[in-house]
């Protein structure tokens, strides 16, 4: 029996996600836990830093879930989950901050943000019909020569999604960089509290690592096994 030793690659892949998750999960745990001695929640600490950036159109937001918290530029809206909006905690407001800091990187016009957010249509199309087109070039390469290139193509639409992922690292890096930046010099966190929130940030910023380096992983499988595929034809 045949074992494809490049498995081994989706296996690496998947121990450093649940790593990852893992990690965050636990650090966000326990600095949720860990009032702030202001008392500001992540909502109020959201307030602060749009309204001393002058940002007045975003509008601040509850939703449901644990770390569901996002920035959306299309309605310019900022959503905290329930962990974090009603939450007077470091883990609440760091998170907090590193949204806004999405809002800030958008009103600023920051290069990355806008790169990233032009990729968004391809990298949709790459993450939907990529590996369909990898498997169906596969399938019909071994009745139809022609059919093969199918799967090269499929590779370069995959390639599309995993570039989103990775202009997508220094964009989450700056957000936490001015997050932090602006809970310390805005006293929004003591010098102690300031420790904890740069571990929650952290813990986050290596799930987006850990995410990129999973699929770099995928797509190198992939590229081998084409290859492979290639030169029994």
């Amino acid at each position: 029996m045949y074992l494809d030793g490049t498995y081994i690659l989706l296996v690496i892949g998947a121990i450093i996600t649940l790593i990852a998750s893992a990690k965050v999960n636990f650090t966000f745990k326990k600095y949720e836990n860990k009032h702030t001695l202001n008392g500001v929640t992540g909502a109020q600490a959201a307030a602060m830093i749009l309204r001393l950036y002058g940002i007045d159109d975003v509008c601040i937001n509850s939703v449901p879930g644990k770390l569901s918290d996002n920035y959306n530029p299309k309605t310019n809206s900022l959503s905290l989950s329930n962990s974090v909006y009603n939450k007077a905690s470091i883990g609440a407001v760091a998170v907090a901050a590193h949204e806004c800091g999405h809002a800030i990187q958008h009103h600023s016009d920051y290069a990355p943000i806008r790169f990233r957010s032009a990729l968004v249509p391809y990298a949709n199309i790459g993450s939907k019909i990529g590996i369909p087109m990898i498997i169906v070039g596969w399938w019909l390469g071994t009745q139809i020569e022609a059919a093969y290139g199918l799967a090269t193509i499929g590779i370069w639409l995959f390639s599309l999604a995993i570039l989103f992922q990775l202009v997508t690292l220094p964009v989450e890096f700056d957000a936490s960089s001015r997050a932090l930046k602006i809970l310390s010099s805005e006293d929004i966190l003591s010098d102690d509290e300031m420790k904890g929130a740069r571990k929650v940030l952290t813990a986050a910023a290596l799930t987006y690592v850990a995410a990129a380096a999973s699929s770099v992983l995928q797509l190198l499988r992939l590229v081998i096994l084409n290859d492979r595929r290639g030169r029994r034809r």
